[in-house]
């Protein structure tokens, strides 16, 4: 696929203008979004994907289009994973609703930045060792396998990533949110807010997903002009998704099992092109693997689609389910709170608050990946 400059130059330029806008003009001041405007906002970067995946058929054929649906597809979900990680960052931190979209803003704005870098790197190492495949597939084939483990997603395994922890302990921070603001200046020392800690862990935890994200997209397509798009398109209008969706995002329990099965697919898909490339002298004696089958884009896509939309159903059919189902007697007081489900800066347990307040790391079991 044969990009030239200045086609580069303007998707960059509209990009980058389509998300100043979102943040100096609609975030310009802290809120919480409205369904509607949420809803209006989602729409129109959705369309805006559809209408560009199109004029790439238009322009390029229906394979590249086909590539670019199946890398946003698959991108829009693994951003939709992490933003259950937010939900229970927000919630640990007791993020007021009115500061989260500021949160959120700076944490896809980092999302960008690590997965451009990533980006890069990527293509600059496919360019000159097609080993690297190897590489890419196996990672991709572990994480499937982990997430496969973890199961459902239970915001009790979500634990704290040693950045986060090694920031709660050595900075000296408040214990009250000053609006927006980073530090405050107290008793003439210069003190961080929580929203400084807040905005660590979005931004460590955007690094950790792009890990995961960048070869997951180069195993659908190696065009970084595609790769780029799909990654920006698949990050547009999640601020506005995190607060549509609200509690619908906890009751997707069946997303990491999904995404699971997608990783692994395109791990596998991975391993065979980088055996029928292969140049390594100790397989094959450094000759293709003639017999390694190479997956059409358009089997990647259904498969992509069919997987997400099962796994879509399951979770709400299992959602619903638990919501009619009968509620064990319990007194309140016994009653055990989600992490998640406070996110809005409501009241937590009191074992969260001893952590929060004693900057304590929590004991927990298996890590949700982030």
């Amino acid at each position: 696929m044969h990009v030239a400059d200045y086609v580069w130059y303007i998707t960059v330029g509209v990009l980058l203008a389509l998300l100043a806008f979102d943040v100096f003009i609609i975030g310009r001041r802290p809120h919480e979004p409205s369904t509607k405007e949420s809803a209006r906002a989602i729409v129109f970067y959705v369309s805006l994907a559809v209408v560009f995946g199109l004029g790439v058929w238009v322009f390029s054929g229906g394979e590249y289009a086909g590539e670019f649906f199946a890398g946003w597809l698959t991108e829009y979900s693994l951003s939709v994973d992490n933003l259950f990680i937010f939900l229970i960052i927000m919630a640990r931190f007791q993020v007021p609703r009115k500061y989260q979209q500021t949160a959120l803003l700076v944490g896809i704005i980092l999302a960008l930045f690590f997965r451009g870098i990533f980006i890069a790197v990527g293509a600059a190492a496919i360019n000159e060792f097609s080993w690297v495949f190897y590489l890419f597939g196996a990672f991709l084939v572990y994480t499937a396998i982990h997430l496969a483990k973890q199961g459902e997603n239970d915001d009790e395994d979500y634990k704290e990533n040693a950045v986060i922890r090694f920031a709660k302990k050595r900075l000296n921070a408040t214990d009250e949110y000053n609006g927006v603001k980073l530090t405050v200046k107290q008793n003439g020392k210069r003190l961080v807010t929580p929203m400084a800690i807040v905005i660590i862990a979005l931004g460590t935890t955007d690094l950790l997903f792009a890990l995961d994200s960048i070869p997951a997209i180069y195993g659908l397509t190696q065009e970084p002009f595609l790769v780029f798009t799909a990654n920006v398109f698949a990050l547009m209008g999640l601020r506005q998704l995190y607060f549509l969706l609200g509690d619908l995002l906890r009751r997707l329990v069946y997303l990491s099992l999904g995404l699971s099965v997608v990783l692994a697919f395109i791990g596998v898909k991975l391993v065979l092109h980088a055996m029928h490339e292969n140049e390594l002298p100790f397989i094959n004696g450094g000759h293709h693997i003639e017999w390694a089958p190479e997956i059409p884009i358009w089997v990647s896509l259904g498969f992509i689609i069919v997987t997400l939309g099962i796994t879509t159903l399951l979770s709400l059919h299992k959602s619903r389910n638990m919501a009619t189902s009968p509620a064990v007697d319990a007194p309140e007081s016994e009653t055990p709170t989600s992490a998640a489900a406070q996110a809005g800066g409501g009241e937590l347990d009191e074992a969260t608050r001893a952590q929060l307040e004693g900057l304590q790391e929590p004991e927990q079991s298996d890590t949700k990946k982030s």
